[in-house]
């Protein structure tokens, strides 16, 4: 017996000898992973989103915006939606784009490092996945453009020009960018599982709760509740929710940043809940007020395309049907009736439409997301833990941008003063402050 395995042994040793190395060549046979490749269809749509996007704040925002303030002020808010996209794009190249999407090292759960700052790295052959990363960057730097665009309309009439430089700068890099990071540069939002396909938390409950804590710290403006503040032109504010939605097609549809089914997709169940969402406003508002107004069924458009953003790339049709309803009517609520009940001078309605969108958006993510769209499943398809999971993302959201958003009006208001003097706010921002008028 010992003199069979003294002999058995050896052949084993030889046998797993041989099979090691056959393994080994196997192994270096194995092709490597491909390395990511330019596509050039992805890389035409992205440009056109990119494109797309821009144009819903120049001139989607700034012409509705414009049409739905007092003619004295006109100007002044399509030049704050100017400015802040000159602005942005320069802070965003500097540092905003890094802060967001570059590897923030031991801190990546919360911030981005300064790894890609003033664009070190996004060279012409860069990629990020399919396309070039110079238009990656791009892309997310119209979405950097929109959020701080959207917050002017809650305290439109009466900031400073200076302080609203001022107060946007900071408010990019210290609130956008960490949040950008958390749910799509790899931070603790994005590992908790938090959906979030283009921007419900990112951009627009983000730009609704700084919105409302401007208006809280500014406070209401001179004459609200006594004077007559209807918009002095809706021709306008058509074109401008037009364009929005249009332009919303880059947004939602350019997030999957490729030219594939869930692009497609993304563009279908934001024309239903858009269209679905104006329809509700709009008769609600007919039972509540015995007429359907323009601005109503604009406003329930615009609060359609808000409520389907986090969920345009994780939901279906019929998804999409129950999410613009739901907009529908809890955004006509916020800016109807939470504001009275409140008291809070929200001028063009951000935090009714965009944070109340954002937050029903959100929720109803986890609530619809089917596997087959985006790879996740809501509560429908059995996953109930999701909507807790798009809970923690609100709660973050909400957290942040509310703090933070407070503590850097109260430093710009004490370095140089928020809001205009009584004189400058009752013969118009537009005089004033541009030296310039809308005849």
């Amino acid at each position: 017996m010992t003199t069979f395995l003294s002999r058995l042994f050896p052949l084993l040793l030889a046998a797993a000898a041989l099979g090691l190395g056959a393994g080994e060549a196997l192994a270096q046979a194995a092709p490597a992973a491909p390395p990511p490749k330019l596509d050039s269809g992805d890389t035409a749509w992205m440009l056109s989103a990119t494109a797309l996007v821009l144009m819903m704040t120049i001139p989607g925002l700034a012409l509705f915006y414009g049409g739905m303030v007092r003619k004295k002020n006109v100007l002044a808010i399509m030049m704050q939606c100017f400015a802040i996209t000159c602005l942005t794009t320069v802070l965003w190249m500097v540092a905003g784009y890094s802060l967001a999407f570059a590897d923030g090292g031991g801190l990546n759960a919360y911030i981005g490092g300064l790894g890609k700052a003033f664009l070190a790295g996004v060279d012409k052959d860069a990629l990020q996945g399919t396309i070039p990363e110079t238009v990656f960057m791009t892309f997310q730097l119209t979405f950097a453009i929109i959020t701080p665009a959207l917050i002017v309309g809650a305290f439109a009439d009466r900031m400073k020009f200076s302080a609203l430089l001022l107060f946007m700068a900071l408010w990019g890099l210290v609130v956008y960018a960490p949040i950008a990071h958390w749910v799509w540069g790899g931070g603790f939002l994005s590992k908790a599982g938090v959906l979030d396909f283009a921007g419900g938390t990112v951009v627009h409950l983000n730009a609704g709760v700084a919105g409302l804590v401007a208006v809280l710290v500014l406070g209401k403006r001179k004459g609200y509740g006594t004077e007559n503040m209807a918009p002095h032109n809706l021709a306008l504010s058509i074109v401008g929710a037009a364009l929005l939605w249009v332009g919303w097609f880059g947004f939602n549809a350019g997030s999957a940043a490729a030219a594939n089914g869930q692009a497609g997709m993304a563009m279908a169940v934001t024309q239903i809940a858009t269209a679905m969402a104006a329809l509700t406003w709009m008769f609600v508002e007919w039972l509540a007020r015995g007429k359907p107004s323009v601005l109503g069924i604009i406003s329930g458009a615009v609060a359609g395309l808000v409520a389907i953003t986090p969920a345009s790339g994780f939901v279906a049709p019929m998804g999409a049907l129950a999410i613009g309803f739901a907009a529908g009517i809890a955004c006509y609520w916020g800016s109807m009736s939470l504001k009275q009940m409140l008291g809070y001078d929200d001028s063009l309605d951000v935090f009714g439409i965009h944070g109340i969108g954002g937050f029903v958006g959100a929720l109803l993510t986890g609530v619809f997301a089917v596997k087959a769209v985006g790879g996740t499943s809501g509560l429908i398809e059995g996953n109930a833990v999701q909507v807790l999971i798009q809970l923690w993302g609100i709660a973050g959201t909400i957290v942040w941008s509310g703090i933070a958003s407070y503590v850097l009006l109260k430093i710009v208001d004490a370095v140089i003063g928020l809001r205009v003097d009584e004189e400058t706010e009752v013969g118009g921002l537009d005089l004033a402050l541009h030296g310039e008028t809308v005849h």
